[in-house]
């Protein structure tokens, strides 16, 4: 009986961990994979003059100022440009990490502008998987300029502009970002007949991390040929092309870049550009970035932009 008894209790002592193993492993098969979001595609909320995918956190005020000066072949008498500026002064608020508004005032022209943004989709890996991060992005702009013949009948509405755009991107590596915007810019007032409404373009943008703090950037704005006809000022329209840096000092982001691109809105830059890079028709230019957290908690169950100390720009790392 005494024999029978311990060979019961080795019998069970022996089975324990083979039962331990066997619902560790059913554990293991049940676990879910996590998923993985893409972040900071781009350094802050402009890739140089158009709007990269990424978009403010809940709760927090992004100020932006923009400069452009004037053309780099105005020689030493324009002092290579410096001399003639243009600026814009720019708010973005985060309403939630997805939906962002803003304002601006742009000095050239007298333009006001304001816009919508909506992170529609962002890329992911892992337990779900998807390849890029879109944005959708809506602004309307109005020009205050006194009217050049006050004696017609001028309407107000002709100092409307309205750009709508698919802002699609993909991190393609820890380093190197891509975007496309397929662009719509409507025009309610245009030179003549010959000129359309509605512009379509598509612009393409990049960029390359050299540094935690450092990286390149280019973007460039195709205009579909035989929608803008009519000479701006007596110069050909040329499709907008900027190169540039993005330098992320802690608190702040500052963007140098060269550009043939006087305006800093969607209806200035992507129909009324008028430089010729060959020509040496380059305006020099930076815009810098710094948030404000106006008690936002930050992204919620992925990792965000934000995440570093408080007040850093939205997409720095």
């Amino acid at each position: 009986m005494r024999k029978s008894l311990i060979a019961l209790i080795l019998t069970v002592l022996a089975a324990r961990p083979a039962h331990a193993q066997d619902l560790l492993d059913l554990l293991n098969e049940t676990e879910e994979e996590p998923v993985e979001y893409a972040f900071a595609t781009f350094k802050t909320t402009r890739l140089i003059n158009g709007h990269s995918v990424e978009t403010n956190s809940g709760k927090e005020l992004l100020f932006l100022i923009s400069h452009r000066f004037g053309r780099l072949n105005g020689g030493a008498s324009e002092f290579f440009g410096l001399d003639n500026a243009t600026i814009r002064l720019g708010l973005e608020y985060g309403i939630t990490d997805r939906l962002g508004v803003g304002v601006g005032r742009s000095s050239f022209e007298k333009l006001y502008d304001g816009f919508v943004k909506y992170k529609v989709l962002q890329q992911k890996s892992g337990a779900e998987n998807f390849p890029v991060t879109v944005t959708l992005f809506g602004s309307v702009a109005i020009k205050t300029l006194e009217w050049p013949e006050p004696e017609r009948e001028n309407y107000f509405s002709s100092r409307m502009y309205y750009t709508f755009q698919t802002l699609i991107a993909r991190k393609f590596s820890e380093g190197f970002s891509l975007q496309l915007s397929p662009t719509l810019v409507h025009r309610n007032l245009v030179d003549s007949l010959d000129d359309a409404n509605d512009v379509f373009a598509l612009g393409i943008g990049a960029r390359q991390k050299i540094t935690g703090s450092l990286s390149v950037n280019a973007e460039y704005f195709y205009v579909f040929p035989g929608q803008i006809s009519s000479p701006l000022n007596g110069e050909t329209v040329q499709n907008a092309l900027s190169v540039g840096l993005d330098l992320e000092t802690g608190g702040h982001v500052f963007q140098l870049h060269m550009t043939n691109s006087r305006g800093m809105v969607e209806k200035l830059f992507v129909t009324e550009s008028t430089g010729n890079w060959l020509d040496g028709d380059i305006h020099f230019g930076f815009n810098i970035s710094r948030v404000f957290s106006l008690g936002g908690s930050g992204a919620k169950g992925e990792k965000k932009e934000g995440d570093t100390p408080a007040k850093a720009p939205p997409s720095w790392e």
